[in-house]
């Protein structure tokens, strides 16, 4: 071990050797860069484009590209890269992640890389964590490009598809990373080929990459569609469980976060809704509606784990304090938050799409990212995504005083001590940035401050659009700004005049946050490129991260110390060992559940590119799809004739057979057994193709034209992979909610997903030939047949009725279905 850590500082050595070298080498070509005039600088552009097409690689035109933007910088921004952002400008075109800290001007160092990897005309996305970010960057560091020749575009959620595609087509694409993974999944539910937004995932620079990689990785994208409604059982669920007391009749594990009926609450429940036994099977749906109702009433926290606005129960980001807007919780939970509140409850709804993070940018063919705080995390970068972190030197020496923690008995005692510092602060005129971990705690430490007559401004989920105007203040002297998580990320808080004088900016944080990177970023607001500055926490044995993972080793620790739990305050660079200890064992849990994550969504992944590849052959597909389609008829004849097939007596059941072929592929008038009789398997099979191809040259021979059979044959096949896929992907969702239990019986849950996930796949691709078959075979070819689109979240389909007047109850609907009128729009008329 001691060898592989010898082994890896060694190399950290050599690579920072590497680039110092590859950073002189761009700076001895700045006299010469200088000596350029505007349009012979513009100029390099077009060389640099010819020159790559000509055969030369981006390796080679690196240096001479890096110091054209350097120079096109210093004219157009009035910035002018320092060595260290060439260092890390490298490490980005390398598809690695520099870690840069706080100030030392990550947005000009991805300008180098990003007009490199731009010059192939296959796309640069620079992804933000938010639109803020993401608009600013694009229109300053926009004039960059534009000058050296590049497009720049701006994806952001407000943006029809139309604006969309333009900013894709661009030679350099700002956006969210959610707006981008959407955008993907958008694009695979499409039905024409220019609905599609997306060209292919070539490069990408993911800004405060460890947010956006590891942070937002426990959370997948999912796009839904409506399901069934069951408010009412919720608003029970919900009036029950309000009536129930903490130990008694639940218990919660503060550990695991877990919540469970005991005896006397099971008893209670079954009184409530008249069961003989809360747990027998037709009871599912009623255990599960408590159980989210549980969740909802004493886990879930208001102004911590979501807030409630205009009617709206909406959730906040753990990690950055902010509301994630358009996120939903799965599986039942939103809606007994919804009831929980006394709010209206939205319809649940059913998973249509989903991809995880993971998974979506290692489609990229190159990924890197900055962050001032990657390190504590290499190892997951470099295992789920195969990058590299390297540590970049700071332009100028960190001067900031990083103080050890402060641990105090209560809460009550730790945020007197709290004001108290901001006052002694705010008197002197020092500014003073507070951070929290929950919204409901900047709020409290708010209402403090009032008490105390400091003014002060509030930076949380509730009021983030004021996020810049706050950020941009925060550093002036008198400036006290107290901030969730986010603590104005991607901004950097500039010292005001005399301020520097006063000890530079105060950081006080008022909780350890359970991923230590956090809390690196929170200290890194202050003491930006050699400014002064002081970071100081404050924590108390009340705190959730203490009573979670550290306090039995907190009090261990004050044991051995003869420390008094009465005592006012303790400081001990030791304390702070043991409280960064905790934390590493929430991040390993943490690291746990994200592996998890993307363990089961690999399984995903793999029949997702099956199906996503294939319907996107069909939609480009210009000339004929026929092999295709006839492909599907075959394997759906086979599987049949082999599904009819005896296995004791090796025998065919030709009645059965007889059935098929009537009801999937001819008319079924048209055939008997005695046409079968005789004939083997194989000859079966070989029959009923022919059969079937003689019915398949028939309506071609009644089209007009090979375009109105190649249209004709997407909306068929799209139809049913559609709904199919739909269908599976939320039948793969109940799977994984179900393997968890096979536990219990000594099974791998992951190895049971992976087995019955394939079998259920298997199952739908024959579903989806069998109805294709069916639909086509049995289908009259009409004109102007529309494809139809997976109906997305929020949208409804309406249907016209007036269409269905005339259609007998066992005819194929006419939506095209492929199921009978009385089984598919027919099952609600009277008759």
């Amino acid at each position: 071990m001691a060898n592989f850590f010898k082994n890896l500082i060694e190399n950290d050595k050599k690579e920072l050797k590497r680039l110092d070298q590859m950073a002189n080498q761009i700076e001895l070509l700045a006299d010469e860069m200088s000596g350029l005039s505007d349009a012979q600088l513009q100029e390099k552009t077009n060389e640099f484009r010819t020159r790559y097409q000509n055969g030369e690689t981006l390796d080679e035109l690196l240096t001479e590209a890096f110091a054209v933007v350097r120079e096109a910088a210093k004219r157009v921004l009035g910035l002018y890269p320092y060595h260290v952002q060439l260092m890390g400008g490298i490490v980005l075109h390398d598809g690695n992640i520099p870690e840069m800290r706080t100030g030392e001007g990550k947005t000009l160092t991805a300008t180098m890389p990003v007009y490199l990897n731009a010059l192939t005309g296959e796309g640069v996305h620079v992804v933000t964590v938010n639109e803020y970010l993401a608009t600013r960057d694009s229109t300053e560091m926009g004039e960059l490009y534009e000058f050296l020749g590049m497009t720049v575009g701006l994806n952001i959620n407000s943006k029809s598809s139309e604006e969309k595609r333009a900013a894709y087509a661009c030679d350099i694409t700002y956006s969210t990373n959610n707006e981008l993974g959407f955008d993907y999944l958008r694009d695979n539910m499409v039905v024409y080929r220019n609905q599609m937004v997306q060209r292919p995932l070539n490069f990408a620079i993911v800004d405060e990459v460890d947010s956006i990689l590891i942070d937002e990785a426990r959370t997948p994208l999912i796009i839904s569609g409506q399901a069934e409604k069951s408010t009412a059982l919720y608003e029970r669920a919900d009036n029950f469980v309000k009536r129930l007391k903490e130990d008694e009749d639940y218990k919660i594990d503060i550990q695991s976060k877990t919540i469970t009926l005991t005896e006397a609450g099971i008893e209670k429940a079954e009184e409530t809704f008249v069961l003989d036994n809360l747990y027998d099977i037709e009871n599912t749906a009623l255990t599960h509606h408590l159980d989210q109702a549980l969740r909802a009433n004493y886990i879930m926290l208001l102004d911590i784990d979501y807030v409630v606005q205009e009617g709206k129960v909406l959730i906040v980001d753990q990690f950055t304090g902010r509301i994630m807007d358009g996120r939903r919780y799965s599986d039942g939970l939103h809606q007994a938050i919804e009831a929980k509140e006394n709010v209206e409850i939205e319809d649940e709804t059913k998973t249509m799409a989903s991809i995880t993070f993971q998974n979506f940018f290692r489609m990229y063919k190159k990924l890197a990212g900055m962050t001032g705080t990657a390190k504590t995390e290499e190892e997951e970068f470099r295992e789920i995504y195969n990058i590299h972190v390297i540590q970049i030197p700071t332009n100028r020496e960190i001067i900031r005083d990083d103080r050890a923690d402060l641990l105090y008995p209560t809460l009550q005692s730790k945020f007197v001590a709290v004001v108290e510092d901001i006052k002694e602060r705010y008197r002197k005129g020092q500014p003073i940035l507070v951070g929290t971990v929950a919204v409901e705690t900047s709020e409290y430490l708010s209402d403090l401050l009032n008490q105390a007559k400091v003014p002060h401004e509030v930076l949380n989920a509730k009021n983030h659009f004021k996020e810049a105007e706050i950020i941009l203040n925060a550093g002036q002297k008198g400036a006290v700004t107290i901030a969730t998580n986010m603590a104005g990320r991607g901004t950097d808080i500039k010292l005001g005049l005399g301020v520097a004088e006063l000890g530079g900016l105060a950081v006080i944080g008022t909780e350890r946050h359970e991923s230590r990177r956090i809390d690196n970023q929170l200290r890194g607001r202050s003491g930006r490129q050699g400014d002064p500055g002081v970071s100081q926490f404050y924590l108390s044995l009340e705190d959730d991260l203490m009573r979670r993972f550290g306090s039995d080793r907190i009090k261990a620790f004050l044991d051995r110390m003869n420390i008094d739990e009465e005592d006012s305050v303790i400081q001990s660079k030791m304390l702070t060992k043991q409280v960064e200890s905790a934390q590493k064992r929430v991040e390993g849990n943490n690291y746990d559940t994200r592996k998890n994550v993307l363990q089961y969504d690999d399984v995903m992944r793999e029949q997702r590119e099956v199906i996503y590849r294939q319907r996107q052959q069909v939609i480009m597909e210009t000339e004929n799809l026929s092999p295709q389609l006839m492909g599907m008829v075959q394997r759906t004849i086979e599987r049949s004739v082999d599904g009819h097939m005896s296995l004791d007596e090796n025998k065919l059941n030709y009645e059965g057979i007889v059935d098929f072929a009537g009801s999937v592929l001819v008319h079924e008038d048209s055939i008997s057994v005695a046409d079968l009789e005789g004939k083997t398997a194989e000859e079966v099979k070989v029959y009923l193709l022919e059969r079937a191809q003689e019915i398949f040259d028939e309506k071609v021979a009644h089209l007009n034209s090979p375009e109105q059979l190649l249209e004709f044959e997407k909306v068929v096949i799209l139809r049913v992979v559609d709904a199919k896929w739909t269908d599976h992907i939320d039948a793969m969702d109940q799977l994984r909610q179900s393997v968890g239990l096979r536990a219990y019986g000594q099974n791998n849950p992951l190895v049971e997903y992976q087995t019955e996930g394939y079998s259920m796949f298997e199952a739908m691709v024959g579903a989806i030939e069998y109805d294709v078959t069916r639909l086509f075979m049995k289908a009259e070819i009409r004109q102007n047949v529309q494809r139809e689109q997976v109906a997305p979240v929020q949208e409804t389909a309406a249907t016209n009725e007036e269409s269905f007047a005339q259609v007998g109850r066992n005819d194929l609907c006419p939506c095209g279905s492929g199921k009978k009128f009385k089984n598919c729009h027919g099952r609600n008329k009277l008759v």
